[in-house]
């Protein structure tokens, strides 16, 4: 089973690779399309980088200077990542603006070019489909943000074929059409993954999470009540606090195994929990 550094190390491998074949062919052929492709992935490659650098980290224990993990290391390339993808988007709108006011086709027609472009679609599907599956079974935002940042990559490269396509019949507007709609396709992705990451970081606790926990508790007969339940998420971890009201007449040790159970049930609940539940007599 593929862990999380080694998804991530294969994302950069995939990027080295597109990186170099986009340029090489890119300049043989003459072509501004291709070579703007290899542009693009080169901060793919920045972004795959960050994405490795983050989950090297945030799996380290917990230390004096880093009481909870490290996880939130994960949250923040997340929210890097998704401003590399704007960034990616205005160049595309620049560029495809550019070429709708110059009636200018930038793509050259060879076998080379619908060879490249191709090859990478193929690779970017098969990156972002396991970088998907690792990152929803580690609850890793960063290995979410690098599988949306290469299926991006698989609608810019459509593009560039679509490009292609059109320029054998005459029309090479609708390369920079299509790219401006892929443009605000990412942006909105860009904007949901920047949004969730940033929440995270301000301690945000996810929709609905609260209630789940709340009603758990609610539910146990063990307990009178409970207050104070507190819950943050740093990348893949969730940290939750609460105090519980137990009757005045149960001993320590029946109290410390009410709270043992409440714990385990919780952790059943969110994945990758920790508990500290506080026992307070009625």
């Amino acid at each position: 089973m593929i862990n999380k550094k080694e998804a991530a190390l294969s994302s950069i491998i995939a990027a080295v690779f597109l990186t170099t074949m986009k340029f090489v062919v890119g300049i043989l052929t003459f072509s501004l399309g291709i070579i703007s492709e290899a542009i693009h992935s080169l901060l793919d490659l920045l972004a795959a980088m960050i994405t490795y650098f983050s989950v090297s980290m945030s799996d380290k224990p917990a230390d004096r200077q880093h009481q909870y993990g490290h996880g939130k290391i994960e949250n923040l390339s997340a929210f890097l990542e998704s401003v590399l993808l704007v960034i990616t988007c205005v160049w595309i709108v620049y560029e495809a603006i550019n070429r709708l006011l110059t009636n200018e086709s930038s793509v050259t027609v060879t076998i080379w070019s619908y060879a490249v472009v191709i090859v990478s679609m193929i690779i970017d599907i098969s990156r972002s489909r396991m970088l998907f599956k690792v990152a929803k079974r580690d609850n890793s935002q960063a290995l979410e943000a690098d599988a949306i940042h290469f299926s991006t990559d698989i609608l810019s490269s459509a593009v560039v074929l679509l490009g292609l396509v059109c320029a054998h019949f005459g029309y090479y507007k609708a390369d920079a059409i299509s790219a401006i709609g892929v443009a605000i396709i990412v942006l909105f992705i860009s904007y949901r993954l920047g949004k969730s990451a940033i929440d995270v970081l301000l301690d945000r606790v996810p929709d609905g999470l609260t209630e789940k926990v709340e009603a758990r508790l609610k539910a146990n007969t063990d307990i009178v009540g409970f207050h104070d339940l507190k819950i943050r998420v740093a990348g893949p971890d969730t940290f939750v606090k609460v105090n519980v009201h137990i009757g005045h007449d149960l001993d320590l040790e029946a109290a410390h195994d009410i709270c043992d159970r409440i714990e385990k049930d919780i952790c059943t609940m969110i994945p990758k929990c920790e508990i500290i539940v506080h026992a307070e007599p009625e």
